[in-house]
């Protein structure tokens, strides 16, 4: 299973049989292997939710690669203040507060575009902690959504052990190890800075004879990897996460059609 992280998130999965479902784009099949068919599930907004937090919060601005990293070294430091209190094994500096999302929609598993982002617990906050508290759980959120697609994948037959990370993504190491930890699945990240360039290199190797196929090509031509196992002793506050998260989601539709 290959997660495709940037402004929205796609996650592609190959199968030697077809196996259709529901918000799911596919299956195609040889579209990428021989002998098998491709399959898509999408999050709408990922990157960009992200950068939407840090643009409409007060202690914001423009999200800039400079701005995204101090927050994510200021909720670093949250995190081990907390655990140096002896509170919060599991890390949450906000467990008050929950977020859908769906800011542009949601593309799967529920085929929704005109489905809303939902914040719940806000205060007054304004400060630049505020912004960063607010900013993880917004990568928790992110890391739910993609669960929520991986689970409505297996229930239409699709089995994976690992996620294969790569875009924009494997510079945020908070949607690293949330992306394991929230899934439960053994995340891999190329050790190659541009992994859609080399598998471009890839296709190109084989449609220039240099390798008969793109098994060959990417045994030959894969720059290594790194892997993130997911810390077992946060799972079940991330099941009541997803719970919650859920139920965020029924209650959204409930207001929706409520007359």
């Amino acid at each position: 299973m290959a997660l495709i992280g940037g402004t929205s998130s796609c996650i592609v999965a190959f199968s030697r049989k077809p196996k259709p479902g529901h918000s799911l784009w596919g299956p195609y099949y040889e579209a990428v292997l021989p002998g098998h068919w491709l399959v898509e599930g999408g999050q709408s907004a990922a990157g960009a939710m992200l950068d939407h937090v840090v643009r409409m919060h007060a202690a914001g601005g423009e999200p800039t690669t400079d701005l995204h990293g101090r927050i994510i070294e200021r909720i670093g430091e949250l995190r081990a203040e907390l655990a140096a209190e002896g509170g919060g094994a599991d890390g949450d500096i906000a467990p008050g507060l929950h977020i859908l999302p769906d800011f542009h929609g949601n593309r799967s598993p529920l085929a929704d575009p005109h489905a809303t982002g939902v914040i719940s617990g806000l205060t007054l906050d304004t400060s630049f902690d505020g912004l960063c508290r607010l900013y993880w759980r917004a990568c928790v959120s992110i890391a739910l959504g993609i669960r929520h697609i991986l689970d409505a994948m297996a229930g239409y037959g699709y089995r994976f052990e690992a996620l294969h990370v790569t875009g924009g993504h494997i510079n945020n190491p908070l949607l690293i190890e949330l992306y394991a930890d929230v899934t439960g699945r053994k995340v891999v990240i190329p050790e190659t800075r541009d992994a859609v360039l080399l598998g471009t290199a890839m296709v190109a190797a084989v449609a220039g004879g240099l390798h008969t196929g793109l098994f060959e090509a990417g045994q030959a031509m894969e720059g290594g990897e790194r892997e993130r196992l997911p810390d077992f002793s946060r799972a079940a506050h991330y099941e009541r996460d997803y719970r919650r998260f859920l139920m965020m989601v029924r209650h959204r539709e409930e207001l929706r059609v409520m007359e």
